[in-house]
């Protein structure tokens, strides 16, 4: 397990992946209250590219990203994680987040591999608030 408080600390700008309009969704409540915490979250969803959640312009995916994103934090289903793992590494991101109930052992591997810090199957938000 990586050092959750290192990644936190050291980290301020995350790509979050899966982030929705609905200000209800547990990906929107993470993303404004990473923002208040000092955070620089950058929404990626393509359904919703171009738009604004939170202040923040929408991406459809994070290698459309021009700024260097050093989380990426992921709100996807699991089966989804292989491919978004590639774009992590492929940025040269620092830290994988995989949300609760997001799992797949082989992409958290690849991503390792790649000597990114990986967090699966956990809440950013509840982390942030232990620390």
């Amino acid at each position: 397990m990586p050092d959750i408080k290192e990644i936190l600390d050291k980290n301020k700008t995350i790509a979050m992946v899966g982030v929705s309009k609905d200000p209800k969704k547990p990906s929107t409540i993470v993303m404004k209250y990473m923002q208040e915490y000092g955070f620089k979250v950058i929404p990626v969803n393509p359904r919703a590219k171009g738009e604004k959640i939170h202040g923040e312009e929408v991406f459809e995916k994070i290698t459309d990203i021009k700024e260097k994103v050093e989380i990426v934090d992921v709100f996807r289903p699991s089966k989804e994680v292989y491919a978004i793992a590639e774009d992590a590494v492929k940025i040269g991101a620092k830290a994988l987040w995989l949300q609760d109930n997001v799992i797949n052992p082989e992409a958290g591997k690849f991503a390792e591999d790649a000597g990114l810090m990986v967090v699966m199957n956990d809440c950013m938000l509840r982390q942030h608030r232990q620390l």
